[in-house]
């Protein structure tokens, strides 16, 4: 049965690039045919195709998923690189950036067939949701990328022109359409179906929605778009949120680096869905990526300040922080994550192959016995770890922050979330709240030094937290960007965010890199030059629509607009 999951998610359906065919083309396989929509069974079948485009994981193969590369776009990787996103013009392809809409018109399909197959009204209801589910996920995605999109809820006719053509419907509309689609889901998806953490059930459905709500709620209220509808969406990520916590099903894993590096996640009760990698069937390359090579986009030496130290305090407060001037010092008395993140050693460009651009190096994928067993699983393209596609604690930092976004944060907020999370490691302190306030365990209350002061205080050390769990997990761009804070990724507002690591050239006679300064010691400088500068203006806050998109709309005597800020 396992097998039989795992290939049906390999499958694929191949794209095109004509509008005109996403919304109206059916699919030429047989396995769309009307006699096929006869069972559950092939009910289910149809559904395996969507899993990979929506739970990437690690990718597969030589393809880079969600995690460690998938988002290096923003402060918690130093740029050495020209930042695409900021300099490129429109593609010419749909393809390019997303403006597909074929799993719309899927997805819609799938809806639509469900009704010939002969199934009870749970049963039927269970299918309808998921289905659902994944149009909400499939939409969100375009609106996360886009904003404003077409909104189509039906298989498209080619007669129907004017709808094929429509203008786009505003974000609003589109998101109070998934809310619908995750409120249906919710309801009907059943409590647990097929194989346990690799298919759709109702607190895999529950979890995605407290991510999506969350990010659509903060959007829309960072960026002023509708406050009403802000609040709205933040609470339904609250209330999915407490959903899952209510459950008592999960709970965080002790072994934080575990989750990352391991080969069989079936058992892990932090993780509620994953996806698995297998041997000659399905692997991917993020164990190489993460060991045997150099890593391009190394971490800033902001995140590596974002840790607190064990007491609990920020480096700024804490008598606990011995500085930054040795690796023993940057890593002695710190958050226990950073252990199990970073490597406690500098690799130094010119010093060892497997470098960082920054000094630091990121190892939180990295299973070490499989790396140093030398096993062929461990280098290029062969490695089968598992990768946790969404874990209770993303869900439980998915509730804090909307119940602070909504105003009101508790002590026992705090308790079932940020401290269940803390508590992996006995020995890092637990954070108290007292008048809305961060405080120490003693009731003391404090303030980051660094903080951002449009950011309250108590929000600060939420999205702190947030940080620092989820590093690297693919959502720290999506944070940025739903909070209008894409100039912290910015190198010229705030050129000291990409420094890295503090080194000696004595230490490292053969280093490449450029220092601060331009002395014998000091941090590594990897913005130093025009072409690795990052600078970031409104428009990246969405994607530009591809061209050909645009002429078409043109050519049938319609118009497309142009995201502002790109080329129409």
């Amino acid at each position: 049965m396992k097998k039989l999951i795992y290939a049906a998610l390999l499958a694929g359906v191949a794209l095109t690039s004509c509008r005109k065919d996403f919304l109206t083309k059916l699919p030429p396989s047989a396995l769309v045919d009307d006699s096929y929509w006869t069972s559950e069974a092939n009910v289910r079948t149809y559904a395996y195709q969507f899993y990979p485009r929506y739970f990437r994981g690690y990718g597969s193969g030589f393809t880079a998923g969600s995690y460690y590369m998938g988002q290096t776009i923003n402060d918690d990787f130093v740029q050495v690189s020209p930042a695409l996103f900021t300099d490129r013009i429109p593609a010419t392809d749909a393809g390019a950036y997303r403006w597909n809409f074929e799993n719309v018109r899927k997805l819609n399909y799938y809806i639509n067939r469900l009704e010939r197959v002969p199934m009870d009204s749970a049963t039927m209801n269970h299918w309808r949701g998921v289905a659902r589910f994944f149009r909400a996920m499939e939409y969100a995605q375009l609106v996360r990328t886009y904003g404003d999109v077409p909104y189509y809820d039906k298989v498209m006719t080619e007669t129907e022109t004017d709808e094929l053509f429509k203008p786009r419907d505003p974000r609003t509309t589109v998101m109070d359409n998934v809310l619908a689609d995750f409120e249906f889901a919710a309801k009907n998806v059943k409590l647990k179906d097929g194989t346990p953490g690799l298919e759709i059930d109702r607190y895999i459905v529950l979890a995605f929605m407290s991510r999506i709500f969350l990010f659509e709620g903060t959007f829309e209220k960072y960026h002023n778009i509708d406050q009403t509808r802000a609040t709205k969406y933040l609470t339904a990520a609250k209330n999915a949120a407490d959903e899952v916590l209510k459950s008592g099903l999960y709970t965080v894993n002790p072994n934080y680096r575990g989750i990352f590096a391991s080969a069989d996640l079936s058992a892990n009760k932090e993780v509620l869905m994953y996806r698995k990698y297998e041997a000659a069937l399905l692997t991917h390359s993020l164990m190489s990526y993460n060991n045997m090579e150099p890593q391009p986009n190394g971490p800033t030496k902001d995140l590596i300040e974002s840790y607190l130290c064990k007491d609990g305090l920020p480096i700024g407060l804490s008598p606990l922080y011995k500085g930054d001037t040795t690796i023993t010092d940057v890593f002695a008395n710190r958050d226990p994550r950073m252990g199990a993140t970073y490597a406690k050693q500098y690799r130094v460009n010119g010093n060892i192959s497997n470098f960082s651009a920054s000094g630091y190096v990121c190892v939180k994928f990295l299973d070490d016995a499989l790396a140093a067993s030398g096993d062929a699983a461990a280098k290029s393209s062969t490695n089968v770890s598992d990768a946790p596609i969404i874990r209770i604690s993303e869900v439980m930092l998915n509730y804090i922050e909307a119940a602070a976004e909504l105003g009101a944060v508790s002590q026992a907020d705090v308790d079932r979330t940020i401290n269940k999370i803390r508590g992996r490691d006995i020995t890092m302190a637990p954070l108290k709240v007292v008048g809305g306030m961060p405080a120490d365990t003693s009731g003391n209350v404090f303030d980051d030094p660094k903080r951002d002061p449009t950011v309250s205080s108590i929000l600060w050390e939420i999205r702190r937290e947030r940080r620092v769990e989820l590093v690297f997990e693919g959502l720290r761009l999506d944070d940025l960007k739903r909070w209008k804070k894409l100039d912290y990724a910015d190198t010229k507002v705030n050129p000291t965010k990409y420094y890295g690591a503090y080194i000696n050239k004595a230490q490292f006679p053969d280093a490449k890199d450029k220092l601060v300064g331009g002395g014998s010691a000091g941090y590594i400088w990897t913005a130093n030059s025009t072409v690795a500068q990052r600078v970031v203006t409104d428009r990246n806050y969405l994607e530009p629509l591809p061209l050909d998109q645009i002429k078409m709309y043109t050519d049938v005597g319609k118009e497309l607009k142009q995201n502002p800020g790109w080329v129409q």
